[in-house]
């Protein structure tokens, strides 16, 4: 197999933050079972509070692993630029009790392995021979922390509704569904958009209900049975885990990417942001940017629901958003020569009205990237390609 490009790696790369990420934050996944032991019907609150009481008690936990990724379509990525997060993989994951963890994943196009210990993690990628490191996010800690307290009786409960309460406005979260994952009783919970969703139709969680522990979750789109992406833990041991199930293999040729240089020049110029006021209105904002934005009352059925001035430090840009809700469209404008996200990945080319442009298409949405007179263009959101092709042909 030929090493991965670096904008390919880059895109493999992102879906392995997101997987660290998911896993720190205690969202693992299992394979659904119909036969199995069940635990009695409870009210939510209650199946989660004994979750959160039950969780920090555990040593820790190993489980045969099942990723399942059917988010970008079959021959999007050409044959050789494929990897296990950007495909589905089987691996075998070791999560500590003070936070440690290793996730380690096979398939035909690769290996990967994912290693942190709560606070620093490590991403290696076999094909393209390159270790990369980040610093994971300081929230992640204090969650664990806070888990390990436990939480329950009447005040707990009145705690788990009040953080309940704002996602109701835009959510349906169902009951606590008895349910056996990996062989073991679970609870499932399904949870939907209650207006427009765009491509996105519902995401499940499961965990053990007698341990607490976290043992599925999933992610489906609109008029699809199966799940788009699932981390699925197929064979679950709880116990104390061995440190040197822990512990990174050594990759002593491996190319090192640290992330964290990056993220210090991203956060400088966060803060610098920060200090400027915020500029909102399509009129305040296009006295302030150095090209004519193209702001149409309504793109692809959508109508302009919002104009905001985007500064990067150098130059401003527009962002511009239309519709509401998990529905709607991103359209991002700024001076041509800024960075095209989707450049140099092996990615369609697409037709704008001329203009050539960039199309990632997922299961969840697309993006399309394109220049034109001067500007640079995105166009993003939980939507078919078509009607994100739609709104970019609207950009005049």
């Amino acid at each position: 197999m030929r090493p991965l490009s670096p904008s390919t790696r880059r895109l493999s790369l992102l879906a392995a933050l997101i997987a660290v990420l998911a896993l720190t934050a205690g969202i693992a996944q299992a394979t659904r079972e119909d036969d199995g032991p069940k635990p009695p019907p409870r009210p939510l609150a209650l199946a989660v509070m004994d979750a959160a009481q039950q969780a920090p008690k555990l040593d820790g936990v190993t489980a045969d692993v099942k990723f399942t990724n059917n988010l970008i379509p079959p021959g999007t990525l050409p044959a050789g630029t494929r990897t296990p997060l950007t495909s589905g993989a089987d691996g075998r994951l070791s999560f500590a009790r003070d936070g440690r963890f290793r996730l380690d994943l096979h398939s035909d196009d690769g290996d990967v392995q994912i290693v942190g210990d709560g606070r620093r993690a490590t991403v290696w990628d076999r094909s393209a021979d390159t270790e990369y490191r980040l610093t994971l996010p300081s929230g992640l800690s204090g969650t664990v922390r806070g888990a390990s307290r436990g939480v329950g009786g009447a005040a707990g409960i009145a705690a788990f509704g009040r953080a309940l309460a704002p996602l109701l406005d835009s959510v349906t979260i169902s009951g606590a569904r008895p349910d056996t994952v990996a062989g073991r009783p679970a609870y499932t919970v399904r949870v939907a958009p209650k207006d427009d969703g765009g491509l996105l139709a519902a995401g499940e969680v499961s965990w053990d209900a007698e341990k607490g522990m976290p043992l599925r979750g999933a992610v489906y789109a609109q008029g699809k049975d199966e799940p788009v992406l699932e981390l699925a833990l197929t064979k679950v041991d709880y116990g104390r885990v061995p440190d040197d199930h822990l512990t990174a293999t050594p990759h002593r040729a491996a190319k090192v990417i640290d992330l964290d240089d990056a993220a210090q020049g991203h956060r400088r110029g966060a803060s610098a942001d920060a200090a400027r006021p915020s500029v909102s209105g399509l009129a305040a904002v296009r006295r302030r940017v150095s090209f004519p934005v193209s702001a149409p009352d309504e793109l692809a059925g959508l109508t302009r629901s919002g104009a905001t001035l985007a500064e990067d430090g150098k130059r401003s840009g527009a962002v511009l958003t239309y519709g509401k809700g998990l529905g709607s469209l991103v359209v991002v404008q700024g001076p041509s020569g800024r960075r095209d996200p989707l450049a140099g990945l092996p990615l369609p080319e697409v037709n704008i009205d001329g203009a050539t442009g960039h199309e990632l298409a997922t299961a969840l949405g697309t993006i399309v990237t394109f220049d034109r007179d001067g500007v640079s263009y995105l166009v993003a959101g939980l939507v078919p390609p078509v009607a994100a092709e739609n709104a970019a042909r609207g950009l005049r």
